[in-house]
């Protein structure tokens, strides 16, 4: 299960779904106010998108087989969180958690603030990610930017428990070059689980892994694919 970035859509997942072997069940969240969800009021914050989608999750995690969590830049936030009500409801045993693109919980840093569409469009250029022929048409713009402003707040009002931890393993991705993400606030993700983890660094920056659709999907498998703690 596939989490977006902020102002993402479930069709960013697309390619990397279509890599995936037989027999791998790949779905994607559809945060609400985006595509076929358009007319659907936005979600406000991580931790509301996280209680939305956990009556979905609570069916699919007592199955027999491995629930992978995957999550880039704030899906990873959305991803953590509804692992923790998971958690709550001991319903992990099968589960698997990947985060990519995003400081642990555990990280403090000033949140960035945008005084202008301009200014938020400069960081979405700077970062990759968003089609540069939607940043260059206005009207492409004008349809893309409120679900980015609503994310970039949510991000920005999230406030995750310092020291809250999942049970299950933990999948790191982060880019060598990622100006949101270092090394250490990447590695710090190792305090988050009681199980195993592993850190993987990719070549590239923000959106490393549209670079490295393969081998993301082979680290992801891999994950799915090891055995119980």
């Amino acid at each position: 299960m596939f989490f977006p970035h902020a102002g993402g859509a479930a069709s960013f997942y697309a390619p990397f779904a279509r890599r995936f072997p037989d027999g791998y069940d790949v779905a994607a969240v559809q945060y609400p106010g985006r595509q076929e969800r358009w007319e659907e009021p936005f979600v406000t914050t991580v931790e509301g998108l996280a209680d939305q989608l956990l009556p979905s999750l609570r069916r699919w995690a007592p199955e027999p087989v491995p629930l992978v969590l995957v999550g880039h830049s704030m899906g990873a936030s959305v991803a953590f969180e509804s692992t923790l009500r998971l958690g709550h409801d001991r319903l992990t045993a099968h589960c698997r958690l990947v985060v990519s693109g995003r400081a642990a919980p555990s990280v403090t840093r000033e949140a960035q603030a945008f005084d202008s569409d301009q200014e938020l469009l400069d960081h979405l250029a700077r970062l990759g990610g968003t089609d540069p022929a939607i940043l260059s048409s206005p009207d492409l713009m004008d349809l893309a930017l409120p679900a980015v402003r609503n994310d970039y707040r949510a991000v920005t009002r999230y406030r995750p428990v310092p020291d809250a931890v999942v049970e299950t393993p933990v999948l790191c991705l982060t880019g060598d070059r990622d100006p949101q993400v270092t090394p250490e606030e990447a590695a710090a993700w190792k305090s988050h689980t009681t199980a195993g983890f592993r850190l993987e660094t990719l070549p590239g920056g923000h959106f490393f892994l549209s670079d490295h659709q393969d081998a993301v999907v082979r680290l992801v498998a891999a994950c799915a694919e090891a055995g119980d703690r």
